[in-house]
């Protein structure tokens, strides 16, 4: 549903507005500058907080596209903003909510509402997997229960939905309220109360109230009757009389669970429901994972008791919701298991719980690095005396405590092997990557102890060669192809391979700095880095695979669509997840005859597109098979006409426009004319032209390294394997630390490659080795540790890739990432 930012400035009630354009239409709310997909219909709101400022972004999203924002100051040199539309506001976050609450009034489906402490993500993915194919669900994307992400949640909601499940988290009195109005849920379901944010609140009774208040005007209230508290809050708050409860105890109860079984893999839940009794079955063992199935039993009871009975099958497939954790190979046969977003009780049992999952076919010691336990409203030594109890009962054998409160109650540690340390910098300078050998190494920790450290000190990487990288010539590079097109036509630059070899991030921010509207990567996980980052612009994946959908959601990376197994399979995880209007780049084979849509698969193509809605399509391209060369010019043409024509007919079929891209960097120095929408720079960015045609490039890259060694040889003697090297002379070598390991070709031995040493060019004498080769440099006055070029500006990628007859791309990308990326600016 589309609203235009008059009417949206109605709406929140702006009394000062600078709108050039009332009319322009808003589909999309945007609150992470990183996040811009759709920037032609996307608001913004500048929203402050106490570590940032939305405003300060405002300039990089009009470069990027956006016109529509909600601010509190109008922007300095407003003047250079000609075309875009400003609503100026007190709150930002109030407008948002407003806006949100708004749309909501427009629906009157049933919307269920959850919220407590625990669980809420779980129960409202496992209910979206129970309830798929009896409604139309709209649902909170992956955690979106805040104050912002409330909001966000709801604007899904359209004329299509028939059923609303949205989470609801709050941290101190008085939030529920505003979440209250924009959710209006029909139906209530609380969880649990755990011990988050309890240090906002005078008591858990207090804490608990807060959270009912969601469910004021809701028409029934789902809880667990063997929680006190809930059951006791519920009367103080004067809202029992319309709560439905089920229990373990009471054999009364509406929904009583009468019996809770496990085997090896699964668990038999046998519930007694108004006098049927039905056994479940879910292939897990965790006891919150089983709470939260029986939270998801009685809503189903409640919602269709004639329906629930044929949902075992639906039960017994149920899917583990992702969890925030990174499972990763560590040193000295370690597995690390990573949760450094936060530290409270009840994720800390989820979290050991997978670590006793992992480690059952593995037998390797049980360790844990904790930080402080922020948050939690206990005083410590109650806080961590739990904390020491389960441990115990997970089998934990070693605990690495990192924090000032845990530190000083270390005595309730005492039955394990331990170590603490005041904070994340003691611990590191104290690090010995010795005493680590054979564990699984659970890191559990707030974010603020940035446990991340502990990470990379387990990956640290030293190498004396080294790979310079001139981000003043990517810039340069970078606007001399610009210079080439027409205002309007948008470029997406090629980062993919880790950057050609160059390097992911600092090659990726520096054009994000100077106005690229895209860049694309190979592989799901390249994007991932990249956003790590702080890489913001849209990212492009060009080879997207089935099993990189949840890195794709999860860090808004746009796909290439090349094949119906991958649409369909989008198609059905975008439904799954709740999400809508994905955007993904269309593949179209013209010729080339790798990946893409074959010509007659076109129209099934659009027909597929045309009846679903958890993708939009965003661009449709193709790939030239050879630009590069006059002699298949033909060729080429008949590519580009072809594609043009199937292009124009894709998006008439489906009713909205899309961006065009077919050139290359040899299409764009040889066939400008088409041009069309966009165009893809890659090789040429790193000061290779792809055609020879563009003669002023400047050189991006300089690989270097030392002499390790020197060593005087006489005639005859050998030098390297198999001594294939028989030196005619006397002469004298020197050893230096580059290998077909670090991505110097082994074709390269034998006198066919070259380096430089104090501007004189010395031979590889012998094969390459993996780690080092020799180079004869009896004609150049050389010492051990003097600089070694292997490809510079003189000694180019492109000479080199000739003498083994392969392209300057195999030589850049051959770069291996144990070598050292150093950036500069002239």
């Amino acid at each position: 549903m589309n609203y235009t930012i008059r009417e949206i400035a109605e709406i929140t009630g702006v009394n000062n507005a600078c709108i050039s354009n009332g009319n322009a239409c808003i589909t999309y709310l945007l609150t992470d500058s990183r996040t811009v997909s759709y920037p032609e219909t996307s608001l913004f709101f500048a929203l402050k907080t106490k570590s940032n400022d939305g405003h300060k972004y405002i300039n990089n999203l009009y470069h990027l596209g956006v016109r529509n924002f909600v601010v509190t100051d109008k922007p300095h040199h407003s003047k250079q903003f000609k075309d875009a539309n400003f609503l100026i506001v007190n709150n930002v976050l109030s407008a948002l909510q407003k806006l949100a609450s708004f749309h909501r009034k427009k629906f009157s489906i049933p919307v269920l509402g959850i919220t407590g402490s625990n669980g809420k993500t779980v129960v409202k993915e496992f209910l979206f997997q129970l309830m798929r194919n009896d409604f139309n669900i709209v649902r909170s994307p992956r955690s979106y229960n805040s104050q912002i992400g409330v909001p966000l949640s709801v604007w899904e909601m359209n004329e299509n939905h028939t059923f609303g499940i949205f989470e609801a988290g709050i941290s101190k009195l008085g939030e529920m309220d505003n979440l209250r109005k924009i959710i209006r849920p029909t139906i209530g379901l609380i969880t649990n109360i755990g011990e988050a944010h309890q240090e906002n609140f005078k008591s858990a009774k207090e804490k608990c109230i807060e959270k009912l208040s969601l469910f004021i005007d809701s028409d029934i209230i789902i809880y667990n009757t063997d929680d006190k508290l809930i059951e006791n809050s519920l009367e103080a708050s004067f809202l029992s009389y319309k709560a439905i409860g089920w229990s373990r105890k009471d054999t009364d109860a509406t929904l009583f669970v009468k019996s809770v079984k496990k085997s090896e893999k699964s668990t038999k839940i046998c519930c007694v429901m108004m006098g049927v009794t039905h056994e479940f079955t879910v292939p897990f063992l965790s006891d919150a994972y089983i709470e939260d199935v029986i939270h998801c039993i009685a809503i189903l009871f409640y919602l269709k008791p004639e329906a629930i009975l044929s949902k075992d099958k639906d039960f017994a497939m149920l899917e583990l919701v992702a969890m925030r954790l990174e499972i990763m190979q560590g040193i000295n046969g370690c597995q690390i298991i990573s949760d450094t977003y936060n530290s409270d009780i009840n994720s800390l049992n989820v979290a050991l719980d997978f670590q006793t999952n992992r480690n059952r076919e593995h037998n390797l010691k049980n360790t844990i690095v904790l930080s402080d336990i922020l948050q939690s409203g206990v005083y410590p030594e109650t806080l961590y005396s739990k904390v020491s109890e389960i441990l115990k009962r997970k089998k934990v054998e070693r605990v690495i405590g990192i924090g000032k409160d845990i530190s000083a109650n270390s005595r309730l540690f005492s039955d394990f092997e331990n170590e603490f340390f005041p904070s994340t910098a003691d611990f590191v300078k104290m690090f010995d990557n010795k005493k680590f050998k054979d564990e699984i190494i659970l890191i559990k920790g707030s974010r603020s102890f940035h446990f991340e450290a502990i990470t990379e000190l387990l990956e640290k990487k030293v190498h004396d060669t080294i790979l310079e990288v001139n981000l003043d010539a990517v810039v340069y590079n970078c606007n001399m192809y610009r210079s080439m097109l027409d205002r309007k036509t948008k470029m997406i630059c090629m980062v993919k391979a880790f950057g050609y070899g160059v390097g992911g991030f600092e090659l990726a921010k520096t054009l994000q700095d100077h106005g690229c509207d895209y860049l694309a990567v190979a592989v799901a996980d390249e994007g991932k880095e990249l956003r790590k980052e702080g890489i913001s612009i849209p990212l492009m994946v060009m080879n997207p695979e089935l099993g990189c959908f949840n890195l794709l959601f999860e860090h808004l990376l746009e796909p290439e669509v090349y094949s119906f197994q991958l649409l369909d399979a989008l198609i059905k995880e975008s439904n799954r997840r709740g999400i809508t209007s994905f955007p993904v780049h269309i593949k179209i084979d013209t010729g080339m005859h790798r990946l893409g849509f074959n010509i007659e698969e076109i129209p099934l193509l659009y027909s597929k597109i045309k009846e679903q809605t958890a993708l939009r399509v965003r661009s449709v391209f193709t790939h030239l098979a050879g630009s590069n060369d006059p002699v298949l010019d033909n060729y080429t043409k008949h590519q580009l006409v072809t594609f043009r024509k199937i292009s124009l007919q894709i998006e008439k079929e489906i009713g909205y426009p899309v961006l065009k891209h077919v050139l290359n960097s040899a299409g764009i120095e040889r066939f400008i004319d088409y041009q069309m929408d966009m165009v893809r720079l890659g090789i040429s960015l790193y000061g290779v032209s792809a055609s020879g045609k563009v003669k002023n490039l400047q050189s991006v890259c300089s690989l270097k390294t030392i002499i390790l060694q020197t060593r005087k040889l006489k005639a005859g003697d050998s030098v390297g394997y198999s001594r294939k090297c028989i030196l005619n002379g006397n002469a004298t070598i020197a050893v230096i630390p580059i290998g077909y390991a670090d991505g110097y070709d082994r074709r390269l031995g034998n006198g066919v490659g070259e380096v430089l040493i104090k501007g004189k060019r010395c031979p590889v004498v012998g094969d390459v080795c993996m780690d080092t080769c020799m180079i004869d440099v009896t004609d150049v006055e050389a010492r051990e540790g003097d600089e070694v070029i292997i490809f510079n500006d003189e000694l180019t990628i492109s000479e080199i890739a000739s003498k083994i007859n392969t392209i300057p791309y195999e030589i850049l990308t051959s770069v291996s990432p144990r070598v050292k990326r150093i950036y500069y600016r002239e």
